[in-house]
């Protein structure tokens, strides 16, 4: 079946999303407006979030089904994906390296509005009839905005949300995994679709205590040895750093003029391309986070919002800068093939970038089993932003049923071409975010008066549970949060 007119309509359609007059100005727009709200918070607390998210790592005692650090590993497993491989390479390789200092501008702001969604995952989440937490842009755009646009946005973020979990979250990761296995180690696409669906099916039958665990000790090492082996590659290449500082900054207002088959021409090429691709990355304003947020132990919503914060500077800050500076100074952002006379495919840049600074084929080695275990890893976070949201539409009885149906498609992932299905899944991901920014501004007033009155009495994060029920005692919004997150909802069932 000849798929190519589909093909080019959905991304016809998603490149209109994803452009300058949609989706881009209100994600920027949004993450600015809840900076200022906020009065910077994503810079003046950085610092404590870190130190409660990596090294506190939990709070003793407080309700939850996961700890804070496995819920931040959680959503650093669905968001640290090929958008930090190849994405970025896409990015600069059409944009030009002025398109990194917007992914930046897009990670910083992006903070705040992580900031605020998994602050309303927890003050809105619920328990379900299994006893779990489940919370998300699913229930605080309905139980926030009370009246029918908040059913609208958070009825249409569960269905977008659902769909967008077997594209982005699944076949498009699987099918990443399985070419670059088969490209560099010659693995068959089905073993590889096998082994992944026999993976996944037996980390996703346990839930979120399953996945947080194999999270938690999986995430932080596969970052470790990415950002390593990029940081080797820096040191040797450290000569060519100061220009590639300069070009990121210059051509960050300037663009850049095409050379060869590049394609960027102009400033708005860099801003599009390094917007989209960072929010691609980090999945701010997406709403995403927020789900795994809202599993959470912790004693109040703003201590985890906090935590999860530290996911987007990680994942932007950290993690796509790497990739980002190695492949300008490396120059391979405009390399030639001399096979074709045109710009490296953006799916090679970033293993040909890393091949320049490490001996033999260790580089290419490194790209491929980083974005094995980031892809990987992404499936398990979608899995369960998939299940909560699946939950939501049609009740718990649904969640089993629908980890086995994931499980399954990922093998369909690794074994045919997804032209149609990227396409899609960049649509869908841009209308899972469009109901979440709405709700995120209609919203932004209660975020900031609950942040200042919990802030107000501990600035640093160091209370302990005893503490906040004795400093939050009385304050608007604590008992009706202390009240809801013990509530069990289904659907049909009546919302207070």
């Amino acid at each position: 079946m000849d798929l190519t007119g589909l093909q080019t309509a959905l991304e016809t359609f998603s490149g209109w999303i994803w452009g300058p007059w949609f989706l881009i100005p209100l994600l920027l727009g949004t993450g600015l407006y809840l900076t200022i709200r906020l009065g910077g918070l994503q810079f003046l607390r950085l610092g404590s979030a870190l130190r409660l998210g990596l090294f506190t790592r939990k709070d003793p005692g407080s309700d939850g089904d996961i700890s804070q650090f496995q819920a931040l590993t959680t959503a650093l497993a669905a968001t640290v994906g090929t958008g930090n491989i190849v994405g970025v390479a896409t990015a600069i390789g059409i944009g030009g390296p002025g398109a990194l200092f917007w992914m930046w501008i897009t990670g910083l702001l992006g903070m705040a509005s992580k900031y605020s969604e998994a602050f309303l995952g927890v003050r809105f989440r619920t328990t379900d009839a299994a006893g779990e937490k489940n919370g998300g842009p699913q229930y605080y755009l309905e139980r926030g905005i009370r009246g029918p646009l908040g059913k609208v946005l958070g009825l249409s973020f569960a269905i977008f949300a659902v769909i967008a979990c077997f594209g982005i979250g699944n076949m498009t990761q699987g099918n990443s995994i399985a070419t670059n296995l088969e490209s560099s180690f010659n693995v068959p696409t089905w073993v590889t679709g096998i082994v992944l669906t026999i993976f996944a099916l037996s980390v996703l039958v346990g839930g979120i205590k399953s996945i947080g665990r194999v999270t938690a000790g999986l995430v932080p090492i596969m970052i470790v040895f990415y950002v390593l082996g990029a940081i080797y590659i820096l040191i040797a290449n450290v000569g060519a750093l100061p220009a590639a500082f300069a070009q990121i900054f210059t051509e960050a207002f300037t663009g850049t003029s095409a050379v060869g088959g590049f394609a960027g021409s102009a400033i708005i090429i860099a801003v599009q391309f390094g917007v989209a691709r960072g929010i691609f990355s980090n999945e701010s304003g997406m709403g995403s986070a927020a789900i795994a947020a809202a599993a959470a132990q912790t004693s109040h919503p703003v201590r985890q919002g906090l935590v999860s914060m530290t996911q987007t500077f990680i994942d932007t800050i950290i993690v796509v800068t790497c990739t980002g500076l190695v492949i300008i100074a490396t120059g391979t952002w405009n390399q030639i093939d001399p096979e074709t006379g045109e710009q490296i495919s953006p799916a090679l840049m970033t293993g040909e970038a890393f091949s320049h600074g490490l001996p033999g084929d260790w580089g290419h080695i490194i790209v491929t089993i980083g974005l094995v275990l980031f892809a990987g890893s992404t499936i398990l976070g979608w899995s369960y932003y998939g299940e909560r949201n699946i939950e939501r539409l049609l009740g718990r009885r649904a969640v089993m049923p629908f980890r086995i149906i994931f499980s399954l498609v990922v093998f369909i992932g690794c074994t045919v071409q997804l032209g149609v299905v990227w396409a899609f899944s960049d649509a869908m991901n841009g209308l899972m975010a469009f109901p979440n920014l709405i709700g995120l501004l209609v919203l932004s007033g209660l975020v900031a008066r609950e942040t200042k009155q919990y802030l107000k009495n501990d600035p640093k994060l160091r209370a302990t549970r005893d503490e906040v029920d004795a400093f939050m005692a009385g304050t608007p919004g604590w008992e009706e949060w202390k009240t809801e997150t013990i509530s069990v909802v289904e659907p049909g069932q009546r919302r207070r």
